[in-house]
This record gives C-alpha cells, sequence and structure tokens, in this order.
C-alpha cells in the first residue's frame, strides 16, 4: 500500500515486516522510549518477542518513508500460560486458542499526527484475515493515560472488560473486541475519571465495560456501559 503524509505530502509505502527489519524495528522502538516522559505508560517488547512474532507467530507491518522504517504495528499469536489475557476478561481455558493479541505499535515522532497508527491497524487487520487465521478474540493492553493508545482503541471498536496489574505490577486496561459480534443494546451509562482506578474496578466486576474516552476540560474520563 502506498500513500501520502498529509502533514509534509510525504510519500509512504506499507509492507509486512520479516526478519531482516528487526534491526530497524529495534532501533524505532528505543528512539521512542527514550523520548517518553513516563517511561511505564509503554511496555516495550524484547528482541525475542519481536524474533517470536516474526518467525510465524504473528504479524508485523511496517510504514516507510524514504526508506526509513517511521512506524510499525505487530499481531501476536499468544502461547497458552497463566498471564494469558484471556482469563483476564474471564474465558474459559478452552476458548485461549481463539484469542489474537494486538501488540505494540509506534510511530517516529516525526511522523506522529498522520493517522499512521490507525490506517496501520485496519491494514492489519485485513492482513490477519487474509491468512485464514481461526479467532475470535482480539486482546490488547494499555496503560491508564496512554491517550494516543486509548484512542486508537476505542477508535477500533474495542471495549475495556478489567483493569489490573500485569508486566510486573503495572496496572493496565485491558481490551477485548469480539469478531463478528452482533451490536448489543446498553441500558446503563456512567462516566469515570480516568485516576479514580477502585471505582472503574468495581465497574468492571460488576460487568461494566468501557467503551470510549472523554475529554472535559484538562481531565480524562472513562464511559462505561451495561
Amino acid at each position: 500500500m502506498q500513500s501520502i503524509l498529509k502533514q509534509n505530502n510525504e510519500p509512504f509505502v506499507v509492507s509486512r515486516l520479516q526478519m531482516e527489519h528487526l534491526t530497524e524495528i529495534l532501533s524505532l522502538q528505543q528512539l521512542v522510549v527514550d523520548q517518553l516522559d513516563q517511561k511505564d505508560i509503554l511496555q516495550p517488547l524484547t528482541e525475542e518477542e519481536y524474533a517470536y512474532i516474526l518467525q510465524g507467530n504473528g504479524l508485523m507491518l511496517g510504514a516507510f518513508a524514504n526508506d526509513q522504517l517511521i512506524a510499525f504495528r505487530a499481531l501476536l499469536f499468544p502461547p497458552i500460560d497463566e498471564e494469558h489475557l484471556g482469563f483476564d476478561i474471564g474465558l474459559s481455558k478452552e476458548e485461549l486458542e481463539d484469542v489474537i493479541y494486538q501488540e505494540i505499535s509506534i510511530v517516529h515522532p516525526k511522523a506522529r499526527g498522520n493517522g499512521l497508527q490507525q490506517t496501520l491497524a485496519n491494514l492489519i487487520m485485513a492482513e490477519l484475515e487474509r491468512t485464514n487465521k481461526a479467532y475470535k478474540y482480539i486482546c490488547c493492553t494499555v496503560a491508564p493515560f496512554n491517550i494516543p493508545s486509548l484512542k486508537d482503541k476505542f477508535a477500533q471498536g474495542m471495549e475495556i472488560a478489567a483493569l489490573k496489574q500485569k508486566y510486573g505490577h503495572r496496572l493496565r486496561y485491558i481490551f477485548v473486541k469480539t469478531r463478528n459480534e452482533t451490536k448489543r443494546t446498553w441500558r446503563e451509562y456512567i462516566s469515570v475519571r480516568m485516576d479514580d482506578i477502585s471505582q472503574q474496578q468495581t465497574l468492571l466486576t460488576d460487568g461494566w465495560r468501557g467503551i470510549a474516552l472523554e475529554q472535559r476540560n484538562h481531565e480524562y474520563w472513562i464511559r462505561f456501559v451495561r
């Protein structure tokens, strides 16, 4: 796929990433991590984890401008272990084979504002459909106050199903989207400030789902429904 970066009219191309791109992937991830004010909002992948995905256990797409990697996005076909996100959203062990993870999404700081995260999300899910990989649930984790990632997940129609400690006691929203799910009718609505962790956890335990991000003045809220 070829297109134009809307901020500077520079052309870019999106293609499937392979093992030969591993050094570029790690370099771009490190560049982004180094510029984060809050390091704990992003859980970087290790070289071994990227290699695992690239060796047939997932999909990765990258955007290139002037032959430089400026963004990438990954899907993982996760191993079944005690940390599986399916357990966090209430799935049985038998259902875990039906889960795919949306893994890390990285955009070069100079390429932000071009919608690359959403573009890659659409393209990688279309690529997944072409693989005929059987799955029912798409899961991922996002740190509270990682606003770009929260907007990205809600834009894809994903919902918050849990809020708990992951990755060595880092607080994370657990998002899920069910493939080909019929449209549901919500009867109750409530918005909770994002920093009110306990109330959000109580709602999620009681069967509510987070479906939208709201900004009121300089505060962020999550809209919950059931």
